[in-house]
């Protein structure tokens, strides 16, 4: 079984966690108990409890490196502020998108997996203003904005110390930057490492869910995914092609041909960082990009411009409400957008980097962990495949970027066609 890739041990997983579930939901009817059962379930809680311990330095590592890896003086002018345009706008689309999808369509109203008694309301947060939230993001103090989670503290002040790096002498910023480099690397090999113990993770998760609910949840996952499903085609299909057409005038069907290798390694690999030498390739040798504009965005878009995460995360965050059976208010959604555009920034380009990112926009509006570990341990099981669709979305939206900021900047597109 560890021979195969990670998603099929993944939905293999799924299966024997849902067998031995419904065994011991026939057996103890929602009130399973024993060692055997305690040991099974410990897995998902460990594993949850790793996807948590790697959130502060992944996040934090990850922004520092790509905003710093601008440059200083003309970089951050306007090429700079061009790229950062762009990739706001295609993220705020994504996560309207996957807002207005998941409150229309309401994945996981009437869903009934057994815990919503333990959901305290009063926890859940609501600002009186957006003001709030913007000030909310400052942290007084960082040291203790990283010890206590507070994750717009967190991005608030990576995206500052990036920008700072690039106004210091070389000498000092070199290291600095040689530093958080080298820590971002060990922190994708972690997380990587952590990925790898999903299957025993989903096992644990979907076991304990099955023998507590029976079925129940997965009536809602099919709905979940079409919902998903359906925000990422409307992106990448519609809203990226669109911009593409308006500020470039070429037909977006050349833009998906001569992405075609870039898709398909996004699609097999997950990850954006893994595509991104065939990303590049692609956009300079097939759309005439410039290896000025190509080096400079397309890496901070494996960075920070996530359309297809950004969309999963708002819209993970309310399917997982409405299981919880709460209504979350028109300021809690506020929260959602902002704290999903902002986590999505530190998503970094790795397999199923969005589940772990997934937890900061659940704390952003008051879940708990106990009450969200479950449901998204079930939103796990069938992640794998709109995961691969996501990271489709990602560096689609990164090459568009890329060749609409090269054709404001005078250059020519696809000159041999």
């Amino acid at each position: 079984m560890f021979k195969l890739k990670l998603h099929w041990q993944i939905f293999i997983a799924m299966g024997i966690g849902a067998f031995i579930g419904l065994i011991y939901q026939n057996l103890y009817h929602g009130v399973p108990e024993g060692p055997v059962y305690q040991l099974i379930i410990s897995l998902g809680t460990i594993f949850i409890r790793l996807l948590k311990m790697v959130i502060v330095p992944l996040i934090f590592t990850s922004i520092v490196t790509g905003v710093s890896g601008i440059g200083g003086g003309k970089n951050l002018g306007r090429i700079g502020m061009k790229t950062f345009f762009y990739y706001l706008t295609t993220s705020l689309c994504a996560i309207l998108i996957g807002l207005t999808l998941t409150n229309i369509i309401q994945p996981g109203v009437g869903v009934d997996i057994g815990n919503q008694g333990s959901f305290d309301y009063s926890k859940l947060q609501t600002p009186g203003s957006p003001a709030d939230i913007l000030i909310r993001m400052i942290p007084t103090n960082p040291i203790q904005a990283a010890s206590s989670g507070d994750m717009l503290g967190i991005i608030f002040f990576a995206i500052f110390l990036g920008v700072g790096l690039t106004r210091i002498n070389t000498k000092y910023s070199n290291t600095l930057r040689d530093f958080f480099s080298a820590s971002f690397e060990v922190m994708m090999n972690i997380t990587q490492i952590v990925i790898k113990f999903a299957p025993l993770g989903v096992l644990g998760l979907i076991t304990k869910v099955v023998a507590v609910t029976g079925f129940g949840l997965f009536a809602a996952v099919g709905k979940y995914i079409l919902t998903i499903a359906g925000g990422l085609s409307i992106h990448i299909l519609i809203v990226l092609p669109s911009v593409f057409y308006l500020l470039t005038g070429i037909n977006p069907r050349k833009h998906f041909s001569a992405m075609a290798s870039a898709l398909a390694t996004a699609f097999s690999t997950s990850s954006s960082n893994a595509t991104l030498p065939v990303t590049i390739r692609c956009v300079e040798n097939n759309a005439g990009v410039s290896n000025k504009i190509s080096s400079f965005v397309l890496p901070m878009g494996a960075t920070i411009n996530m359309d297809g995460t950004a969309l999963y995360e708002c819209a993970g965050v309310l399917f997982i409400s409405q299981v919880l059976g709460i209504d979350l208010s028109i300021s809690s959604q506020l929260i959602i957008v902002i704290t999903a555009l902002l986590a999505s920034v530190g998503a970094a380009g790795i397999p199923s980097a969005g589940l772990v990112m997934i937890f900061i926009v659940t704390q952003a509006v008051g879940f708990q962990d106990a009450d969200v570990a479950v449901i998204i341990g079930t939103m796990l099981a069938v992640d794998r495949p709109l995961d691969m669709m996501r990271t489709m979305v990602n560096i689609f939206s990164d090459s568009i970027g890329a060749s609409v900021i090269a054709k404001s900047e005078g250059e020519t597109l696809y000159p041999n066609q």
